[in-house]
């Protein structure tokens, strides 16, 4: 199972279910490692990422069980505060363990973060935070170690309303001494989420989901039960699959709130999104109407839709304008749509898109998470047969991909 197969040309039509969100899940996980005892997270999608994740706490001595969408993780028998470089270099959501180890047992030691090549995402906001509260940093050898026999309640500014960054500092704060200040924090969704669980373990949070949280430390919490949010990036990555192919889909379990910004963009390109009980349904136009796009941190448009949005506006009358402000090197997925007859080019950090009749199916390159996604929407626009490899990316973030799309009628498999 290392290849795609589509059949393009087909108006996907039905209903798509939406899983729990990948980037919610990994820092909840993480927020674990605050307690002892028994944690429960709920609708928890069988991820690549998360199954990483467990080995990165496995590793640490907790016990992780998912099971039907449900995650228990014991950390009562935590025994190491260093997960292995392998594992670690793999996905940079592993980060997320420092702040939870360096508050609970005054020590974490890792390598340097990988995940997917889409540019510098630099830690050092972290580390700031955590120098900020008290904790000495030492980097040397591609590994870096945190220590702090107590972290001290400060204001930490952040330069960038980093979502990892504001996670992180977040969860080391829950369990310092005194007050924290983050400033400038990052207002996502997800940092919601992580504020709710780390609420119901006990943590004293004010502010999650605006520019400024205010937290308050407690000696200690302890273990609970949580559900993930509705991931706001599948949600919109399969409503641009409906309005690319000219479907009529209704995608379910979603929070309308969390996808302002896709939601306008798709009705810029002339597709329809209506707000039902049960869900969204979006009704494509066969006419892709061009749109200017800038990625902004949220509520702005996602960066993680950027790809996307780069595929579907391919076959758009006339010319778009992607501009990509959070990732420098994230235009990768362009080289293999102009494989496909698009026509786009990159200047600075803006692809310029001169919309085509149509794109042609051939053999494509899944070079990230986000820019599988973007093959997939590209191949089902396309005529002919679309092949994607390199899919491992895919998988990083798509629960079921190619069974929630063939209910909808899409031709869609995947092969050795």
């Amino acid at each position: 199972m290392n290849r795609i197969l589509i059949e393009g040309g087909i108006p996907l039509r039905g209903e798509i279910p939406v899983s729990g969100a990948k980037n919610a899940v990994l820092p909840l996980m993480a927020a674990t490692l605050l307690a002892d005892g028994i944690c429960v997270i709920d609708d928890v999608p069988a991820l690549a990422d998360v199954n990483t994740m467990c080995q990165v706490l496995a590793s640490l001595g907790t016990k992780c069980n998912l099971s039907d969408s449900t995650l228990s993780i014991d950390t009562s028998g935590v025994y190491s505060i260093e997960a292995p470089g392998e594992l670690v270099r793999k996905m940079r959501a592993s980060f997320l363990i420092m702040g939870p180890l360096l508050a609970k047992h005054g020590s974490a030691r890792m390598s340097l973060p990988g995940g997917c090549a889409i540019g510098a995402r630099p830690i050092d906001l972290h580390l700031k935070g955590f120098e900020s509260m008290g904790a000495e940093i030492s980097i040397g050898h591609g590994y870096i170690e945190a220590r702090a026999s107590k972290l001290i309640g400060n204001r930490v500014y952040l330069d960038f309303p980093s979502v990892g960054a504001t996670e992180n500092i977040m969860m080391a704060a829950s369990l310092a001494e005194g007050n924290t200040v983050i400033e400038n924090a990052a207002e996502e969704p997800e940092i919601v989420d992580l504020s709710n669980l780390l609420s119901a373990m006990g943590a004293k949070i004010k502010g999650a989901g605006t520019s400024i949280i205010r937290i308050e430390g407690v000696e200690q919490l302890k273990a609970a039960r949580h559900t993930v949010i509705p991931d706001r990036i599948e949600a919109g990555s399969f409503m641009v699959m409906a309005a690319a192919t000219g479907g009529d889909v209704l995608i379910t379990n979603v929070i309308s709130e969390h996808l302002k910004a896709v939601i306008a963009k798709l009705e810029d390109c002339g597709a329809q999104v209506i707000e039902e009980l049960d869900g969204l349904r979006v009704v494509g136009n066969p006419q892709i109407e061009p749109a200017d796009i800038k990625t902004m941190p949220y509520p702005g448009f996602a960066t993680d839709m950027q790809a996307q949005f780069t595929a579907y506006l391919s076959c758009c009358r006339g010319t778009s304008v992607v501009t990509e402000t959070i990732f420098e090197n994230r235009f990768m997925h362009i080289e293999e749509l102009n494989k496909m007859g698009a026509d786009i080019r990159v200047e600075g950090n803006s692809a310029i898109i001169n919309g085509v009749s149509h794109l042609k199916g051939t053999s494509v390159v899944a070079t990230d998470l986000r820019a599988g996604a973007a093959m997939i929407i590209a191949g089902l626009m396309s005529k002919g047969q679309t092949e994607i490899t390199e899919i491992q990316h895919i998988l990083r973030g798509y629960e079921n991909i190619c069974e929630k799309l063939s209910a909808c009628g899409a031709k869609i498999k995947f092969a050795q």
